[in-house]
């Protein structure tokens, strides 16, 4: 078989919001990560891209509100990076849809629909619209949600019911920690455990635990303590070890989600300041950017003359590129030498 790496034309990578190497995410090799001297060789061209994609980010947000207002919905949000055409075509189809099967879609009310690359609903009950599917598919989903909806419910009490075995420690599942499951998948992940705990007992003083938190995977490993504050807990886990696990280290799980919520504070004051001190169009990060990577990131930036970010759309993230619509992306640790690999 040849060993020459696979070259995909260009329309794949706009179809599924998958990243270009060659032009839509442009690394810049290591001589090159100077931030202002990036920033010069790019900014025109970004520019360019930006103006060209006006039309459709205004196309975007009428289509966006239409169907948020039409089918009351809470959001409307893509998993995926794709460009703002492919979004507009993706909401077409969904208004395409609404106009054939109103009233189904209507049981999405107050939900938050997400286009991703499968169909169903999400572990926290967004709607999940597989862009792959057609629009039988779609519409299956929608006349499911009522039973969707009675599955959450339950899924709830499962997590009230593990939390008052374990100290009033509250279940949580956070989506940008987490594998993305289905709400039947992790039901199923929440009732394993739990049947685990009233089959094993582990005694713990009721609300010793009040205001910690805790999530849980699949994996086979010894439970830890993440730094942003919550108990990552397998579902196979040694529940004779648990208890002591969980109190030895309790108070230091207190202290991490104190220092979370006041980095987060930060976080906020920082990204509205840089916001306003570079007149930013738009200033976000990717989920992989931390609070911590993203403070030190906007501190550094207070500190320059970037005239080159006026009206721009500016991305925190762990490279250079330019985006096929005109968003400017830059590592979180940025130097004005080369970035810190």
């Amino acid at each position: 078989m040849s060993d020459r790496p696979i070259k995909w034309d260009k329309s794949y990578y706009s179809f599924t919001g998958f990243r270009d190497p060659d032009e839509d995410l442009e690394h810049v090799s290591k001589m090159e990560t100077t931030l202002t001297s990036w920033l010069g060789s790019n900014g025109k061209r970004a520019i360019k891209k930006l103006e060209n994609s006006l039309p459709l980010r205004k196309e975007l947000d009428r289509l966006k509100d239409e169907l948020s207002h039409q089918l009351q919905l809470s959001d409307i949000r893509w998993q995926r990076s794709w460009g703002l055409a492919h979004r507009c075509s993706q909401l077409h189809s969904l208004g395409r849809l609404a106009q054939q099967n109103l009233e189904t879609l209507k049981n999405a009310k107050g939900c938050t629909v997400i286009f991703t690359d499968r169909s169903g609903i999400s572990a926290v009950g967004h709607v999940m619209l597989g862009t792959m599917d057609v629009h039988h598919h779609w519409t299956k989903l929608f006349e499911r949600l009522p039973s969707y909806f009675d599955l959450q419910r339950r899924l709830l009490l499962l997590e009230n019911q593990i939390s008052r075995l374990l100290g009033d420690i509250q279940v949580v599942y956070i989506e940008e920690l987490q594998p993305v499951l289905t709400l039947d998948e992790y039901y199923s992940l929440l009732d394993v455990f739990y049947k685990r705990l009233l089959k094993n007992r582990v005694p713990f003083h009721p609300q010793s635990l009040r205001g910690l938190q805790m999530i849980l995977n699949s994996d086979r490993y010894a439970p830890s303590l993440h730094e942003l504050g919550h108990f990552n807990i397998p579902t196979l886990c040694d529940l004779a070890n648990l208890k002591w696990f969980i109190l030895t280290r309790a108070q230091q799980a207190r202290e991490n989600m104190k220092r979370k919520d006041e980095l987060k504070v930060i976080e906020d004051e920082l990204i509205q300041a840089s916001t306003k001190k570079f007149s930013l169009e738009k200033f976000y990060k990717e989920p992989s950017v931390s609070s911590k990577q993203m403070v030190d990131c906007c501190k550094r930036l207070l500190g320059q003359s970037l005239p080159y970010l006026q009206g721009m759309h500016l991305c925190v993230s762990h490279f250079y590129s330019v985006m096929q619509d005109g968003d400017l992306c830059i590592p979180w640790n940025w130097k004005n030498g080369e970035a810190i690999k």
